[in-house]
């Protein structure tokens, strides 16, 4: 059986997770515009810098700190910001983009919610990617139009956003 467009997309953005540096994620990002491929991310340490796995362990796990918090204790760069970085060091517009996120955990390798963190969202909205799709750990993806959160915080407050990654991670043996 032949896979969707979007499956397709994700199934790259799985592939591309492979390559992170991270115990607690796998993340792979793929932004593509005009049915093209233009950048890809995964979550790693900023280059020519030591990862988790060089170190041979994960400060955020040592600190006990949990998933979707204190995102400035983690050494690694999300697989989002490392695709918009990846894109501008390349000189591509993302204006009219759809990003793909798979994730996975990095301890179990069972799917989790591939959502983006605040931070990550709020670049997504700058970098003028139009969606975001994301895999689910039921198996499947949902489909965010990134002018539905620029509108829902312009009426709420950013923290009321229901779609957050980290949340389905929270667990103790995942801390």
């Amino acid at each position: 059986m032949r896979p969707s467009k979007d499956q397709y997309y994700l199934n790259i953005a799985k592939e591309v997770a492979q390559r992170g540096t991270c115990f607690r994620l796998r993340a792979g990002a793929i932004i593509v515009k005009d049915d093209q491929i233009i950048a890809t991310g995964y979550v790693g340490a900023p280059r020519k810098t030591k990862d988790c796995f060089e170190r041979g362990y994960c400060l955020r796990d040592e600190l006990k700190i949990p998933h979707g918090t204190q995102y400035e204790i983690c050494r690694s760069v999300h697989a989002e910001m490392n695709a918009i970085i990846n894109s501008a060091r390349a000189a591509v517009s993302l204006l009219g983009g759809r990003l793909y996120i798979y994730a996975e955990n990095g301890k179990t390798n069972e799917r989790v919610d591939g959502f983006p963190c605040y931070l990550c969202k709020k670049n997504i909205i700058n970098a003028g990617i139009n969606e975001v799709i994301c895999s689910t750990k039921e198996g499947d993806f949902k489909i965010f139009k990134v002018e539905d959160w620029v509108n829902e915080w312009a009426q709420k407050d950013i923290l009321d956003d229901k779609y957050k990654y980290g949340t389905d991670q929270n667990s103790k043996e995942n801390l």
